[in-house]
């Protein structure tokens, strides 16, 4: 679309997945955070919102569509709608919004078109979608090629162009009111400042204009007066100075050192706030903390108490879908967010960024109704080889989960649905992995609040713990290595307390991990064997946080991961001592 409408030069060299612009998206084939860009089509200006898939960072979505008239739903021509396709369409029919249905990869040879359509349309059913909505535009694209298909002839984008001018309405707004716009996202500027990413509802906004902040509130009262420093428009994907916006347009402005997002800017004579953005509450939280390890504040840069928080309040302004509170610690601050993943994602941005912390493991947000406690569902779909369907169901099924539906299209892959506890996937994803070899994709929606569904069994294997500080050694891990997986490598530095493994039987093993190899004058016949060391299973941030246990701690440092023991002294663990 950026080619096809002339925003980049035709021998201009651009980055491919030019929109996932954060080196993490880059690296994990995500998006994260949602981004905007403009284009011009048959002198029209079309702004374009490119959001987040993923149900864990829905507040990207849920604050990008109060900033459109109308949606593309993308679906791939093979696998049909996924869960995220659900989460994204649900969000969008609730709020009103006209659709055009975008059937893409109709290259691949694996492509049923026809039957994906099919799908569509029962997914819109489904999600009790409107008449009007129901009765959206199929278009069939090759989006590599930069094609699309009418009828059966193969033809650029213009008829995508076309279909979203047409099936998009032009902004509405009332003449009579005041200025109003919607903050529905922040960015930072060196030269400038904060910039607050807008959308004009009614009135016009020009440099230098005096503006009211305006929160949520009934009362309409400005909570801050400013004035317009710089305006920004968007021109492509970059940002270029303008003197004056108007409804429709999406802008980036400064000269406001306190907005913040949902808030509303408007005339400081007649302030009349916007309703503000709502956002599903978060259903998972963790436990950050400042470094205690004996090796804290050797690798990062930011390693105090008033730094964590800092930077946790900091991420709480922008990212509308995660809560940081209070605890009784003041080096420790709970963090609340959708999932797994967008709490992995906070963590190694911050680590890139030079912070040391420790996390805890992720626990469930219950809430209580009518005197019982209920907890967090999720709609879980897999994909995987049909040979995997028995320990894939058997594997959710000891985590309380049930299927809901199996489907078979012939091609050697089944997709299988289940519902079950938020609980039931933390930890889930590796051995998910493993049970189907790689092969399995998964999945997964949260899907409303149940009575609390009983016990599930955690990791049902044990740690292998240093007993004391030093260097690991070869000869040590040859030894060791036969009680478990080792999940550090000769020469890491280690401490007492600091977990080196995994027992492959349930309960703790403290172990000598420094251990060297006594050197004699006396020589054997035959020369020493070399040891044989099994490579280390080193986890990724992921993977280390589904597998601590409740007494175990994640510790983060911008050069390492380490897991260790809430408490170090190996006495005081076995007596209770300690938190």
């Amino acid at each position: 679309m950026l080619w096809q409408s002339g925003v980049f030069r035709s021998n201009a060299h651009v980055a491919e997945r030019v929109m996932d612009s954060m080196s993490l998206e880059r690296e994990k084939g995500i998006t994260i955070m949602s981004k905007n860009m403009a284009i011009r089509f048959e002198g029209v200006t079309i702004n374009i919102v490119d959001t987040p898939g993923h149900a864990d960072f829905g507040g990207e979505v849920e604050r990008a569509l109060a900033m459109v008239d109308g949606v593309l739903l993308l679906v791939d021509a093979s696998e049909g709608p996924l869960p995220q396709t659900r989460f994204v369409l649900k969000k969008a029919i609730e709020a009103g919004l006209p659709p055009i249905v975008v059937i893409n990869k109709i290259d691949r040879p694996d492509a049923r078109p026809k039957q994906v359509v099919d799908d569509v349309y029962d997914l819109f059913i489904d999600l009790d979608a409107t008449e009007d909505q129901l009765d959206f535009p199929v278009l069939y694209a090759d989006a590599r090629a930069g094609k699309c298909r009418v009828g059966a002839e193969e033809t650029t984008l213009v008829p995508l162009f076309r279909q979203i001018l047409e099936t998009v309405p032009p902004p509405t707004y009332d003449e009579t009111m005041p200025l109003q716009m919607l903050v529905a996202n922040l960015d930072y500027n060196d030269y400038v400042g904060r910039l607050a990413i807008a959308r004009v509802v009614n009135g016009r906004v020009r440099v230098g204009q005096q503006i009211a902040v305006v929160g949520g509130a009934s009362t309409g009262e400005p909570v801050l007066r400013s004035k317009v420093t710089t305006l920004l428009g968007y021109d492509g994907l970059k940002r270029v100075p303008i003197e004056e916006a108007g409804p429709g347009d999406i802008v980036a402005l400064a000269g406001v050192e306190g907005i913040g997002i949902g808030q509303t800017i408007s005339d400081p004579e007649t302030p009349l706030p916007l309703p503000p953005i709502r956002v599903d509450e978060p259903t998972l939280s963790m436990i950050f903390t400042t470094n205690t390890s004996p090796l804290a504040g050797k690798e990062g840069t930011y390693v105090t108490s008033r730094h964590l928080r800092e930077r946790l309040l900091k991420e709480a302004l922008s990212n509308v879908s995660i809560k940081v509170e209070e605890t009784g610690s003041p080096d420790a601050l709970k963090v609340s967010g959708r999932g797994e993943l967008q709490m992995a994602i906070i963590i190694e941005t911050m680590r890139r960024e030079g912070y040391e912390m420790q996390v805890g493991k992720p626990e469930v947000i219950t809430r209580v109704v009518d005197g019982a406690r209920h907890e967090p569902m999720e709609q879980l779909v897999v994909d995987c080889p049909e040979e995997h369907i028995g320990i894939i169901t058997e594997t959710v099924g000891a985590r309380r989960g049930r299927m809901t539906k199996m489907v078979n299209h012939g091609s050697g892959r089944v997709r299988l649905e289940f519902r079950l506890p938020s609980r039931g996937l933390i930890g889930f994803r590796s051995q998910f992995l493993t049970d189907t070899r790689g092969t399995g994709v998964m999945n997964h929606l949260y899907d409303g609040h149940e009575p609390w569904q009983g016990e599930i069994k955690g990791r049902t294997t044990g740690s292998l713990v240093s007993d004391r500080p030093g260097r690991a050694t070869s000869y040590a891990i040859e030894n060791i290595q036969e009680r478990g997986t080792m999940i550090v490598s000769p020469g890491a530095q280690v401490y007492e307390g600091m977990i080196v493994g995994e027992n492959s039987r349930p309960g703790d093993i403290d172990v000598n991990v420094t251990k060297e190899k006594k050197l004699t004058n006396m020589r054997a016949s035959t020369a020493d064997d070399a040891a044989r060391i099994i490579p280390a299973r080193v986890p990724s941030l992921e993977q280390a946080i589904e597998f601590i246990n409740d007494d175990e701690l994640l510790e983060i440092t911008p050069k390492s991961f380490r897991l260790r023991k809430r408490t170090l002294v190996a006495g005081q663990r076995r007596k209770g001592v300690g938190s």
